[in-house]
């Protein structure tokens, strides 16, 4: 795999209050951490339709435009800065990952996601990098909960509960923490990282009392008593 370091890190979400804590913002919430690690602020950009931060080796970018319409924003940033699209990086919510969980890939169906679908439009290719942070599914919810199924422009809609958003913050702390990996281009390395679960702690063993031979056991209970030994003790 060909190391090419990333120019442009994209967040997918909705613009607006009404948007901001829910689910498929999660792209927004990741950059805006990435933004703060880097030490970088955002501004208002109309001629790349978003928000847009500079770091000394890449550019962050918030489409101000509603999901379905995040290609047209970073097609003319990626257009302007001459950014192949191999060097771009664009982090969105997955229904397809539990929550919680994050995982890296380059190129793939769009999965029905409307923001990838319109950049792969946009960009004429679907060759960049994602980097996938899961919400769960509102199947998977329905079946834990017992409850009634959601549609899934409703679920991603909605603000998760807070088993769910301590979930996905977990994953957005382990994703971020191997950024600078990911910034060189090194996606193997940063896949490695990021997709290898930690091995489970076991608990020590504990200790097994010694066994007794049941032949010993038998012995001891069918021996008699030493009666010459208990007549001489009884003896003045």
């Amino acid at each position: 795999m060909p190391i090419q370091p990333i120019s442009l890190v994209v967040g997918l979400g909705n613009p607006g209050r009404d948007y901001e804590d829910t689910r498929h913002n999660a792209g927004f919430w990741w950059v805006d951490q990435l933004a703060s690690r880097v030490n970088s602020a955002f501004k208002a950009d109309s001629k790349f339709s978003g928000l847009v931060a500079k770091a000394p080796a890449f550019w962050l970018l918030k489409p101000s435009t509603f999901m379905n319409r995040s290609g047209q924003a970073v097609s003319a940033l990626a257009k302007f800065y001459r950014i192949d699209p191999s060097a771009i990086l664009v982090v969105h919510d997955e229904l397809d990952l539990p929550t919680g969980e994050a995982k890296l890939k380059l190129g793939g169906s769009h999965g029905g996601h409307n923001g990838l679908k319109d950049i792969d439009a946009h960009l004429g290719t679907r060759d960049y990098w994602r980097l996938r942070i899961g919400i769960g599914h509102p199947r998977a919810l329905a079946k834990a909960e017992g409850g009634a199924h959601i549609e899934v422009v409703d679920y991603v809609l909605q603000r998760p509960g807070t088993a769910d958003s301590r979930a996905i913050e977990g994953a957005m702390h382990a994703s971020i923490d191997v950024w600078e990996t990911m910034a060189t281009g090194n996606f193997e390395a940063a896949m490695l990282k990021l997709h290898t679960k930690p091995a489970a702690v076991k608990p020590p063993k504990t200790p097994k009392p010694p066994k007794i031979e049941a032949s010993a056991i038998a012995i001891s209970a069918t021996q008699p008593p030493n009666t010459e030994s208990l007549i001489k003790k009884a003896t003045p």
